[in-house]
């Protein structure tokens, strides 16, 4: 769409764009949020609000919609919040996600609905995540943001996991009239929303929060309970008319140079829970306090390890990531937020060992300079490194981190979850509608597609609930 090829009448309300600027989201100083792990965006005020959100074009065929993957009604929103009418603003918010105070907080929008904005050609994006952010924690400061709930239909769903998919799809079966009951193997709900993504990105009072509000819509959380071990698929399947598997992928990917097994070598999902949960996990301390902290990787993990790091007293922390910046996974919020609070950056580097002392700790990591050759992507589509020749160099260390991503889980083969069909690298196989081969069970989230976005997961527990609901009716 040309922004130009409108009538006049329709120009003169709709180029707000041009007279207001874009506002960045309030964020405080670096050097006063590394001494904490409290959030480091905070709200615009109302006028701001309305005023970035007067910048709405409002499309007649909105890409920010087709780049949101649950396709949030952005520019519905977007006007009512413009005319200050924040609480239907949220209610059409919450109509599309399961969690609207949440997803804002940790999505890459640059890569989503701001990175399909029309207006980006020209101007900086609407800031549509802080906006979401803002109108949904306005509508629960009022009081409102629950959701009306069916009478009971006498049917009962589990679903084992309480991450962002089986959060998503216990609400939505809730809201129909289902009795919902969601087994959780930590001692607390939330999976990695509350263990795995840091407080400085996301509250775990906001966690709490959601969770309670499922509670009062009626669905009952059993901790401390793991399936497969605790509880056999079969029982499940005895006591529920079906199940969702919201499991996630948690199986770090592996260091596979030599030296991996020094002390001092740890995975990031470790690190980032002891350091971030709020409960005793009963994980080995890592102490941080005054070490050289290397970071492998360049994903969110990644950034979340370094600015971790930081927050508990590294003297130094970097990340050697063997690709360039531009074909870095992570967020780029994140990185510039990781570079603002003391994080280095050394790409195109890629380990090749890991030196040690004579006490078997780490002491550096023994890299090499990468290029990239011309023409040449991998799997991915991302441009292929490769070594230079002559260019290995330490970087000393006392903690390394690796952050490489996950892979689903393997089901115990003596558990009869392993008779759920899974693909070549370990994913639970499900159809267009989160079925899996077994009647009656239903997958979604990294166990399905591998390490991805919150946004994803909760689609697939909609989707699945959706499915399950078509199936029981």
């Amino acid at each position: 769409m040309d922004l130009d090829e409108e009538p006049t009448h329709a120009k003169m309300a709709k180029f707000a764009w041009r007279e207001v600027d874009h506002a960045e989201q309030p964020k405080r100083e670096a050097d006063e949020r590394i001494t904490d792990f409290h959030e480091i965006y905070s709200l615009f005020d109302e006028a701001t609000i309305r005023e970035q959100a007067s910048r709405c074009v409002q499309c007649a065929e909105p890409a920010c919609v087709e780049g949101c993957p649950l396709h949030n009604r952005i520019p519905e929103w977007l006007g009512l919040a413009a005319e200050g009418r924040y609480l239907e603003a949220a209610e059409i918010s919450r109509s599309t996600s399961n969690m609207p105070e949440i997803c804002p907080r940790v999505c890459p929008q640059e890569r989503l609905c701001e990175g399909s904005c029309v207006i980006q050609s020209r101007e900086e994006p609407i800031c549509i995540g802080a906006i979401e952010k803002f109108i949904n924690e306005y509508a629960l400061a009022h009081g409102e943001g629950r959701v009306d709930v069916a009478p009971p239909n006498g049917k009962r769903v589990a679903v084992v996991g309480s991450g962002p998919g089986g959060l998503a799809c216990a609400d939505e079966l809730s809201q129909l009239g289902y009795s919902v009951t969601v087994f959780e193997s930590q001692m607390l709900p939330g999976g990695l929303l509350l263990f795995g993504i840091p407080a400085f990105k996301l509250e775990k009072e906001i966690v709490e929060r959601r969770v309670n509000l499922l509670r009062h819509q009626g669905v009952v959380f059993e901790t401390g309970v793991t399936v497969g071990v605790d509880l056999t698929l079969d029982q499940i399947l005895k006591d529920f008319s079906a199940v969702f598997l919201g499991i996630g992928a948690l199986k770090p990917k592996p260091l596979e140079v030599p030296g991996a097994e020094l002390k001092g070598v740890i995975q990031g999902l470790p690190f980032l829970a002891q350091k971030n949960a709020p409960i005793a996990l009963g994980l080995p301390p890592v102490e941080v306090k005054g070490k050289r902290v290397v970071v492998l990787g360049g994903g969110d993990s990644a950034m979340d390890c370094l600015r971790t790091a930081i927050r508990c007293g590294a003297t130094d922390t970097v990340c050697a990531y063997r690709r360039d910046l531009a074909n870095m996974p992570g967020s780029k919020k994140e990185y510039h937020n990781a570079t603002e609070e003391g994080a280095r950056f050394m790409f195109l580097t890629n380990p090749l060992s890991l030196e040690g002392n004579e006490r078997g700790e780490v002491s550096g990591v023994h890299c090499v300079r990468m290029e990239f050759e011309l023409g040449e992507s991998d799997a991915s589509g991302r441009r292929k490194p490769r070594p230079v020749p002559g260019s290995e160099f330490a970087l000393p260390a006392d903690l390394v981190l690796i952050a490489y991503g996950f892979d689903p889980v393997p089901f115990p083969v003596d558990s009869d979850l392993s008779r759920i069909e899974v693909n070549d690298w370990g994913a639970t196989q499900v159809d267009a509608d989160q079925r899996t081969n077994i009647p009656g069970v239903y997958a979604g989230g990294d166990v399905v597609r591998g390490p991805s976005l919150v946004v994803h997961a909760v689609r697939d527990g909609r989707r699945a609930a959706a499915s399950i609901h078509r199936d029981l009716s």
